[in-house]
């Protein structure tokens, strides 16, 4: 089984599964349906799944430790804390702030080993950087777990360079996860090139642009009207007229391959290096067996640096977050 490396520890199928979307943001899914998916993808043979405590809140948690329980020792479970989450309200409305002090890092940690059902986490991201604590204490405490054993390795979120060296001091770092797709690729400017120095896996998250690179959303209306893409620039009805153009360009390219569009825009990304991860999110089985196969695309070098000028950034008509969430990256 083709597998990468996150870090010194891990070792993971090149394909992983972001279940953000199988709780909270994109509308949700029944958890019958979840837990199916779950199970598929350790059958089709993912092993690297990715969930956090906000999700939810807590709820995709909770559903990872029911799903995966059964296969545990087969599997590499990473979770994040790093939001102050309110008691009151629902889904995105509970979040109201970072808080990555010490004594959050450990007790977030300790509930989110309960909801997961498990005695360790294989990796613990800190979601957000908090610009009142100094990321040489949020590591410390995060260090402290790994002595602990309640925790295997250690990751950061949207995060600069210079953040992760700093990081990386304290405490070897085992991953890096941001935003990344052929649509959005600020990682390049910096962060691969301390990952590759430091031995730092990449973990993109959203690689297929939140499911506009897979050409199946054309409009607003497509969505859900719980969906949270409903408020990203991206998915404004204007912005998504004028990107028509570019996903059929990459729906021309993939058919000339032989592949999906999301399988393409998949297999681009997974040849800017082997250090790279991705973990794109899927609720029904064949989307997820489809993005487990782009691990077996062959593209040559000619071929990927033809996809990634017809789908450069700068062709691409409104910013990935709003200006609000814009501010909690790149820390």
């Amino acid at each position: 089984m083709q597998t990468r490396k996150l870090g010194p520890k891990l070792e993971v199928f090149p394909v992983g599964l972001g279940c953000m979307g199988m709780s909270f943001a994109y509308g949700g899914q029944a958890e019958a349906d979840a837990i199916a998916t779950l199970r598929r993808a350790v059958e089709i043979g993912v092993t690297f799944f990715d969930t956090a405590e906000v999700y939810g809140p807590f709820e995709n948690e909770i559903l990872l430790g029911k799903a995966l329980k059964p296969v545990r020792d087969k599997v590499t479970i990473a979770t994040k804390f790093g939001f102050k989450i309110s008691e009151e309200g629902s889904g995105l409305e509970r979040m109201v702030g970072v808080d990555s002090r010490p004594e959050h890092v450990k007790a977030v940690a300790e509930a989110s080993l309960k909801r997961l059902g498990t005695e360790i986490i294989d990796l613990y991201y800190q979601h957000r950087v908090d610009p009142n604590v100094p990321i040489e204490d949020t590591v410390g405490a995060m260090a402290e777990l790994v002595r602990e054993g309640k925790v295997r390795a250690l990751g950061l979120s949207e995060v600069s360079a210079a953040t992760i060296r700093r990081a990386h001091a304290v405490h070897p770092i085992a991953a890096v996860q941001s935003e990344y797709s052929l649509w959005s690729r600020d990682p390049e400017d910096g962060v691969f090139d301390v990952c590759r120095e430091l031995g730092i896996g990449f973990v993109p998250y959203s690689p297929l642009g939140r499911g506009l690179l897979t050409g199946t959303i054309a409009k607003p209306e497509t969505l859900s009207d719980d969906d949270w893409r409903r408020t990203l620039p991206r998915f404004q009805a204007d912005a998504m007229a004028a990107n028509a153009k570019v996903i059929a360009t990459l729906e021309r390219l993939a058919v000339e391959k032989g592949v999906t569009s999301a399988q393409l825009a998949l297999a681009w990304v997974l040849h800017q290096g082997d250090f790279i991860v991705p973990i794109p999110g899927a609720r029904k089985m064949r989307h997820l067996e489809q993005n487990t196969a782009a691990a077996g695309i062959k593209l040559s070098a000619a071929e990927v640096a033809a996809i990634g000028d017809a789908l450069s950034p700068d062709k691409v008509v409104g910013k990935r977050y709003t200006e609000e969430s814009l501010a909690l990256v790149n820390g």
